[in-house]
């Protein structure tokens, strides 16, 4: 399964179970995005409080991919494929570059 790269900036409810982290995705044109998801579907492992920023995935699904005029590989990732995700302004389509992507 593919996924986009992202940083896990910090914890936003610890009363859940899991966790809900703050995460930020930038995407092919520097353009932040914000998510609010449960740590267990960003990152395999727990993050500790005293660990952010630290690296996280949200998996997504490649809608296609391209080179552009500037030579970058980008590719468009839908973020509600496999699991419904998507960032706190409501998108869940998302240019990014190639190199983002990982392999989960």
């Amino acid at each position: 399964m593919k996924a986009i790269a992202v940083e896990i900036t910090q914890l936003v409810d610890d009363s859940t179970y899991p966790s809900l982290v703050e995460c930020l995705l930038v995407d092919a044109r520097g353009q932040v995005h914000r998510f609010v998801e449960k740590e267990a579907i960003v990152s395999s492992a727990s993050v500790a409080a005293s660990a952010f920023p630290a690296r996280g995935v949200i998996a997504c699904e490649v809608e296609s991919e391209w080179v552009d005029a500037e030579g970058r590989s980008l590719v468009r990732a839908a973020t509600t494929r496999p699991w419904g995700i998507e960032s706190t302004a409501g998108g869940s389509s998302f240019v990014v570059l190639a190199e983002q992507l990982r392999e989960v």
